[in-house]
């Protein structure tokens, strides 16, 4: 899964000069608040610096801030949870998840630095691994395209919601395609069947997302048509990016280990068809911190391994089906 990037810029340069005063922090989060809740973004932008401005072109704020609003829902409330240099840190309550905003005024009272991040709540467990026993999520041999708990070999392991994920596709003589690259029928994994890699309740569905035409992305909604199981000691699998219109599963239904899910698809952020998989420790991914996924008996480029963490390169396959 690509990673979203929406305005989170800090201007380190102008740090320097001087700082607003603590109540101009309250009224810039009120006016935020508004501007964004109305979807006034043109009205974010006039209160950047003509620094930020030149940085973030209106056109570039209004294509981040709408996607970043389908993601995110509207704003509920805000409060302060810290002064940092320079700054203070905002913990700002969306309709659908929570996000700390790190926010920098001048001494005009003028944004010259503004990074959201998602929200991680102390109190929640962090989950290391998997206790739970897992089959591959799929049948034939796959190919492990981002994996493993290293930053070169898994691009995720930098992202805290997204730590140790996995991307995952299908190679056949070194390419994932034949024929027509911008086609999404031409890949190898699309439309392959996604199944139940344990027995587990099904607490979260996305459907209705379009595929992509490979090469494009669809931000707005990052992790496309979705599933999200949780096991009975709350481990929590994500599914996404799977094809539009076969997910078959509903949300409160119990799933039995093999069962159908949906199929591979190209949708959300997604350059190409591929399967993200992910273990995390919430229902909502971007509330998350990602645990290393291992699984209990594969194939691992021909050879049988137990309870193996797949990591990029290796060619993958279930024991059984």
């Amino acid at each position: 899964m690509k990673n979203l990037s929406i305005i989170f810029l800090l201007i380190s340069s102008l740090m320097s000069f001087g700082q607003a005063e603590d109540a101009a922090y309250d009224e810039a989060m009120d006016n935020f608040l508004i501007h964004f809740n109305e979807q006034q973004f043109d009205s974010i932008h006039d209160m950047f610096a003509e620094s930020m401005k030149k940085a973030i072109p209106l056109a570039m704020l209004k294509m981040q801030m709408e996607g970043f609003y389908q993601m995110a829902g509207v704003i509920k409330d805000f409060s302060l949870l810290k002064d940092v240099e320079g700054g203070k840190v905002f913990k700002v309550d969306h309709e659908k998840n929570s996000w700390e905003y790190r926010i920098v005024l001048n001494a005009d009272n003028e944004i010259i630095g503004l990074r959201p991040q998602p929200y991680i709540s102390p109190d929640v467990k962090i989950i290391e691994r998997n206790t739970t026993k897992m089959i591959l999520p799929f049948k034939e041999e796959w190919y492990v395209y981002w994996g493993g708990t290293e930053v070169a070999k898994n691009y995720h392991v930098a992202y805290e919601n997204q730590k140790y994920a996995y991307d995952i596709m299908m190679i056949k003589e070194g390419s994932s395609l034949n024929g027509d690259p911008k086609n999404n029928e031409s890949y190898y994994v699309f439309g392959k069947e996604v199944i139940a890699p344990c027995d587990a309740k099904v607490v979260q569905v996305i459907k209705g997302v379009h595929d992509n035409i490979p090469g494009e992305l669809n931000p707005a909604q990052l992790t496309g048509n979705t599933v999200v199981l949780e096991t009975d000691i709350k481990e929590y699998i994500l599914f996404a990016h799977l094809k539009q219109g076969t997910i078959t599963v509903e949300e409160g239904q119990m799933v039995k280990q093999g069962e159908l899910l949906g199929k591979c698809g190209n949708s959300g952020n997604s350059t190409e068809p591929h399967l993200h998989l992910s273990l995390q420790n919430q229902k909502d991914m971007f509330s998350s911190t990602g645990g290393k996924l291992f699984f209990d008996k594969i194939y691992v480029n021909g050879l049988i391994k137990e309870d193996y963490l797949p990591e990029q390169g290796d060619k993958i396959k279930n024991t059984e089906n």
